[in-house]
């Protein structure tokens, strides 16, 4: 409740009650409300400035936290970046070149993303050029993942064809040493048996008893097991893939059939003298790419160093071939 207030009237020697003029309070009134505002402003000011809303705190954690998970995803990247680097090393300079391929380009391994910009629905933000920067390491991280992780199997399927091809290789001999009697022949120019004259002997010659096992020197599939070939008498023919064929001659029987599925050192047929033949052996001859070469280079599989020299030497030797 408002004061009344009194003024001394020395005239009338009495006091008189002063009355408030509604122009007054009016004024009073304003300057109130003009103040309640001003402070109003100065508080929100101040307070905007220095002090912060609940939600404002909540909001500031949340973006604190999101600026700390970009760090830790952009280490985890840079650590992601130095395996598939050193993968991709690997790849070039070690898998690649012992499987005699090319090695991946750096510019198809680090390739970035040309053309319409891919990262416009990130843009406008407080922390876009954080987001835009992580987003588009990440786009080129998978494509590099993507392109390594084909280039691999590229690899195993060429680990796989070069391991099929060393298991079908013709590489042993096809006759045991302990049931050879001696290497009659080697693969060149050797007098005829029959006729005395040189001519080019196109395989060698195992000299062994009657019924010697022969042996399947590499994997394959059986393609002839007859009689029907001019001079060979009973032989069969094994292909081996990869250009590779084998040809065992003046058998005295089989052991397999056509289109049989052998392994190398699987017992095929047994020695005889079919055939245009001296006497019982084995004739062994390998064809690559249809073209008839010298079986001495292919029998690591089974020799010892000592042995090989021995066969060496054998098949120099000019002597008169069997056949």
């Amino acid at each position: 409740m408002s004061k009344v207030k009194y003024h001394y009237d020395p005239e009338t020697l009495s006091f008189k009650r002063v009355e408030r003029k509604k122009r007054t309070a009016v004024g009073y009134g304003v300057m109130f409300v003009i103040a309640a505002l001003s402070a109003g402003l100065l508080i929100n000011f101040i307070g905007g400035k220095y002090i912060e809303s609940p939600k404002e705190k909540a909001l500031s954690r949340e973006l604190a936290n999101m600026k700390l998970q970009f760090e830790i995803i952009n280490k985890k990247m840079t650590q992601a970046e130095e395996v598939l680097s050193d993968i991709a090393s690997r790849d070039n300079n070690l898998y690649r070149h012992y499987f005699e391929t090319n090695p991946i380009p750096e510019e198809q391994r680090r390739a970035g993303f040309g053309g319409v910009n891919r990262y416009k629905d990130l843009e406008g933000f407080d922390n876009s050029e954080l987001i835009i920067a992580s987003q588009r390491r990440l786009d080129i991280l998978q494509k590099q993942i993507v392109v390594q992780s084909k280039s691999l199997d590229e690899i195993v399927k060429l680990a796989e064809d070069r391991e099929n091809l060393l298991a079908s290789i013709p590489a042993i001999q096809p006759v045991d040493n302990k049931n050879l009697t001696r290497m009659a022949s080697g693969y060149g120019y050797r007098p005829d048996p029959f006729t005395k004259v040189k001519k080019f002997h196109y395989g060698m010659d195992f000299s062994a008893p009657r019924n010697t096992p022969v042996y399947a020197s590499g994997d394959g599939v059986v393609k002839r097991a007859d009689s029907r070939s001019s001079g060979y008498g009973n032989h069969i023919r094994i292909d081996h893939g990869f250009g590779y064929v084998s040809l065992y001659a003046h058998l005295n029987k089989y052991n397999v059939k056509v289109n049989q599925r052998v392994k190398r050192g699987d017992l095929i047929g047994f020695v005889g003298s079919s055939g245009r033949s001296k006497a019982p052996h084995l004739h062994y001859e390998i064809f690559k790419d249809n073209v008839r070469i010298n079986p001495i280079n292919f029998y690591y599989g089974n020799l010892t160093p000592e042995e090989y020299n021995q066969l060496l030497l054998s098949a120099s030797i000019e002597n008169i071939s069997l056949d």
